[in-house]
């Protein structure tokens, strides 16, 4: 990062930091609670899987890319819920930042058909995890080949009128958000902007400064809680706490996001088993109302 980005990102952060939501504001918050697809713990169909979120409270969910396009428009019509976003199908399996030119084009083949499936939804963005930079890709690598694959991507973006959104992930890169928005300005397109996932922020720093410096680049986000705390024996390293039972500052965030501006939809990625059937489905929504109403 040059030093002119870096001064421009600094007075920012301390402009946002200045600003101050007002009393009312959590009353005020326009936020749509969704969910991911892939945590959807209900067994069976798309449609019966989209019955238990809509009764739990849900409007909208999240779902993956290359999926079977008529299934999934047919359980959207037919319970009244909706696309909040599309996730890519390809991006971990086939990285846009692989060495090999045929997994690049594997990916990018499914970042387009995620762009046409969120087109046909109705979702306004497609979550993209740009690269992984490990197994002998470093960071530079990464940075320089998911860009080309994502400028190449762009025009499929602009004519379907879908934002790809990079998220924040455990992939050893982009691990603050001076980097996100250096990635961003690389970028360069209004058509590419962040999915911004909160737990994901908390382990490597504060959420609410990744809120602040982001501010309107802000195209999705990911509710997620996040534990500081070293995993009990026998428990899954990384395994996610309840959402309200982590380490998350969530009124921070909250106000973070009232000073951003952000709204419209907040969406679940908390593991599995708490929206495996109505009743922990209707908890993980109620959880959410409450981090809402801070």
């Amino acid at each position: 990062m040059n030093r002119r980005s870096f001064l421009k990102i600094t007075a920012a952060s301390a402009a946002a930091v200045a600003v101050l939501p007002s009393a009312s504001a959590a009353s005020k918050r326009n936020l749509r609670k969704a969910i991911m697809y892939s945590t959807i713990g209900v067994k069976g169909s798309v449609l019966e899987k989209y019955r238990v979120m809509k009764e739990a409270g849900f409007e909208g969910v999240e779902p993956m890319g290359g999926m079977d396009r008529e299934e999934v428009l047919a359980a959207f019509k037919e319970t009244g819920l909706k696309a909040a976003s599309v996730c890519c199908h390809t991006h971990w399996a086939k990285p846009l930042s692989a060495p090999d030119e045929a997994t690049r084009k594997i990916g990018f083949d499914g970042l387009v058909q995620s762009l046409q499936d969120a087109k046909a939804y109705g979702a306004s963005s497609v979550l993209l995890v740009p690269g992984v930079a490990r197994d002998g890709v470093t960071y530079q690598q990464c940075f320089e080949r998911s860009i080309v694959e994502i400028k190449k991507a762009i025009p499929v973006a602009q004519d379907a009128a879908v934002k790809i959104a990079i998220e924040n992930v455990g992939n050893n890169f982009i691990m603050s958000p001076e980097q996100a928005i250096e990635y961003l300005e690389a970028i360069n397109s209004e058509w590419v902007g962040w999915h911004f996932d909160i737990g994901n922020a908390g382990r490597v720093g504060p959420a609410e400064k990744w809120i602040n410096l982001l501010g309107k680049r802000i195209v999705k986000i990911h509710v997620k809680d996040f534990s500081a705390k070293p995993s009990a024996p026998g428990v899954r390293s990384g395994a996610r706490p309840k959402l309200l039972d982590g380490d998350t500052n969530w009124p921070a965030v909250m106000n973070a996001l009232d000073r951003a501006g952000y709204s419209g939809w907040a969406i679940s990625e908390q593991p599995s088993d708490q929206a495996s059937n109505v009743e922990t489905a209707r908890d993980l929504a109620q959880r959410m109302d409450k981090i809402f109403a801070l």
